[in-house]
């Protein structure tokens, strides 16, 4: 099933499409701890989840999507009724009081921004320019399927780490670390350093390496970059596989480029 209702840079639909082959077909617990738009979380449709973003808002809105769908809806409704380029601004500007209003905000945002791209400036307000849609629709029932969905979930604001150490034998880890590039000298940087640093890599593959050893499945898309590779490389017990995939985050076309992707599994 495909309840995923936010549009998030790096999702995972593409894995979701072509790489679903590679899920266990039996686990106890399904564990994520970047969450995003949760592309692989509404494909699997689990009956036990642990769901977990160090970005509060977002996960502030899975949680009012799960507890109180139908007055995200009524705001959502709103928002679409006066949708327009000024209105756009309006709310982007806007604190909201209520976790439902500040879930509406956040979803009608994303639907109405430019490229569908959640980003903040320094003073953590959103700044990404209105986008292409001169109207928008948001579908009750959808809404409301996406909320029973994540009632079978443990949605939680925290640290990976904290995330991947609930997991316990027999339980699926589905890792999806933010987005990574390299800058002129070929190294490794982080897409935001200031949310995920070198150190979280280093950090996130001990968790990973414990999470095995606990015999936990494990799944792990990542940059494909010889530093990353080499993390897992050192590591007894990974299997390492590098796919080829595009890259819709960027606002023109030749930055929509293929570029490799390393995937890393164990257990599985």
């Amino acid at each position: 099933m495909n309840n995923s209702f936010l549009k998030w840079a790096g999702g995972k639909r593409w894995f979701v499409n072509h790489e679903n082959q590679r899920f266990p077909k039996e686990y106890n617990k399904y564990i994520e701890p970047f969450l995003g738009g949760g592309a692989v979380f509404f494909f699997l449709n689990p009956d036990e989840a642990i769901l977990s973003d160090i970005n509060e808002e977002l996960i502030n809105t899975y949680i009012a999507v799960r507890d109180d769908v139908e007055s995200v809806y009524r705001n959502l409704r709103i928002h679409a009724r006066n949708h327009c380029k000024d209105y756009y601004y309006k709310i982007r500007d806007r604190s909201p009081r209520t976790s439902s209003t500040a879930a509406a905000r956040m979803i009608y945002l994303n639907k109405s921004c430019f490229n569908g791209i959640y980003r903040v400036n320094k003073q953590g307000k959103y700044n990404v320019p209105y986008g292409t849609k001169d109207e928008l629709n948001f579908d009750h029932d959808s809404l409301v399927n996406t909320s029973k969905v994540l009632k079978k979930a443990q949605i939680l604001c925290q640290d990976f780490e904290n995330t991947i150490d609930m997991a316990q034998e027999g339980d699926f880890i589905f890792c999806d670390p933010p987005y990574a590039v390299m800058n002129e000298d070929n190294r490794f940087v982080g897409y935001n350093a200031d949310v995920f640093s070198w150190r979280d890599q280093i950090r996130l593959a001990n968790a990973l390496e414990r999470a095995k050893d606990r015999r936990v499945k494990i799944i792990m898309t990542n940059v494909e970059h010889k530093d990353v590779r080499k993390l897992y490389e050192n590591m007894k017990g990974f299997s390492l596989d590098i796919v080829q995939r595009r890259c819709f985050i960027s606002g023109t076309v030749e930055g929509r480029k293929a570029y490799q992707e390393l995937i890393v599994s164990a257990n599985i």
